[in-house]
């Protein structure tokens, strides 16, 4: 018997079963999917560890799944004949029969039983529920095959699309009008839901404190005019975000405590600087995808692995691996134009986290050869939002104050 277990991406990451792609009795190959897990950041799918026959599922749909556990157990190819008749089918919600799917999008997965064979129950579901046709969804599993997640991009873009009222894919509660107010319900996604709990979570256990400064990028704009078409004939997207996490980064320097974890009986600080980089997926929620040991990168480097990062996350493509091990955050949450945030909650259990407000002009008064001038500049309110268990006052300001000094000082080349 071989065990199928959850993968121990990072610490601390609560997953979820989502559904089952194999039922027990299934012979399956080795490495294709058998069970699709979600955590707060990241849906993922467990391909088997070896070919043979699924014998037992341990966690069922909805059971919490934590790292290092068994999920089931597959016997390998060579035990097949003998375990096999001993399996016993864990049964499924039913489907709806012919009758009921006339009409349906399923009329045309008859027409094509290879396509409706790589769908799973949860996803058939999801699509009969929405009513949503899955030929015209583009998967994102292994082998283009179209998973839960996918449905949920699906239905989302599609609420979103059809404005007025609530469609199948928003269903609408309404409440009695004795209420004297009009409303409907949108169940909560699990997604949602860790995210609410691990917000809560976060506040609970860390007193937040937030100090705010202003950053001057006219020399942070000057050098990416000047070399970001360049940049885009190599392949490479200079973005702003890039010097912020350049920046961050070398600031670690004088303040190695913001780059830090608290524990009961220690503070331990990291030599790494993994920087997680908070990424909007609209309806769906955030998430916050990681570069890793930015402390060996150059400018060039950071830039190629964000734009990277980003453009999978957008696509929900990142793995287990790419939300997981940060020690330090970046909300660059002036690009929905925001231009102040307080508090940006902490990303447990990191020390603190770093906001960036929208980037505009404004009239600044500046000094020249001694007189005071009054100009325009490109301007940002930039926060940092600390565990005041780890840091005070004092190395939080100093932080920012060279976290600034490095946004106005960038040199031309």
């Amino acid at each position: 018997m071989i065990d199928i277990i959850v993968p121990v991406e990072g610490e601390g990451t609560q997953a979820t079963v989502r559904a089952w792609l194999k039922q027990v009795g299934d012979t399956v190959a080795e490495h294709e999917p058998l069970v699709e897990l979600e955590t707060d950041k990241v849906a993922m799918e467990v391909p088997a560890p070896a070919s043979g026959v699924l014998t037992e599922i341990l966690l069922q749909t909805d059971s919490e799944a934590l790292p290092g556990a068994v999920l089931g157990r597959l016997s390998a190819a060579t035990e097949t004949a003998s375990h096999s008749v001993r399996a016993e089918p864990v049964e499924a919600p039913p489907l709806p029969d012919d009758s009921e799917r006339e009409g349906k999008p399923f009329d045309k997965l008859r027409a094509n039983g290879v396509r409706e064979m790589r769908l799973s129950p949860s996803v058939k579901r999801a699509c009969l529920q929405h009513d949503i046709d899955p030929t015209r969804i583009e998967g994102t599993g292994r082998n283009g095959r179209v998973t839960r997640a996918d449905v949920d991009r699906a239905v989302a873009e599609a609420t979103v699309t059809h404005a007025g009222p609530p469609t199948t894919a928003q269903p609408r509660v309404e409440h009695p009008p004795s209420t004297g107010i009009a409303s409907h319900s949108v169940p909560h996604d699990r997604m949602r839901l860790k995210i609410a709990e691990n917000m809560l979570r976060s506040v609970t256990d860390a007193p937040h404190v937030t100090a705010v400064f202003e950053a001057d990028f006219s020399a942070i704009q000057r050098h990416r005019e000047a070399h970001k078409a360049a940049w885009a004939k190599k392949g490479v997207k200079l973005t702003y975000t890039a010097y912020i996490v350049a920046a961050a980064a070398e600031a670690m320097k004088v303040a190695p405590a913001i780059n830090s974890r608290w524990h009961a009986d220690r503070l331990e600080i990291f030599d790494d600087i993994n920087l997680g980089v908070g990424t909007a997926l609209g309806d769906k929620g955030l998430i916050v995808p990681v570069l890793r040991q930015v402390q060996r990168l150059n400018l060039k480097g950071i830039a190629a692995g964000l734009d990277d990062l980003v453009e999978r996350a957008r696509k929900e493509k990142l793995t287990g691996k790419d939300v997981t091990g940060g020690t330090f955050t970046i909300s660059n949450h002036g690009v929905s134009g925001s231009l102040f945030a307080s508090p940006i909650i902490i990303n447990q259990p990191q020390s603190a986290i770093l906001g960036i407000g929208k980037l505009e002009k404004r009239v600044v008064v500046r000094e020249v050869d001694g007189v005071d001038t009054i100009q325009i500049r490109p301007m940002a309110y930039v926060s940092l939002t600390i565990d005041h268990r780890v840091v005070d006052g004092h190395q939080t300001n100093m932080w920012l104050s060279r976290f600034v000094e490095l946004l106005e000082s960038w040199p031309a080349e």
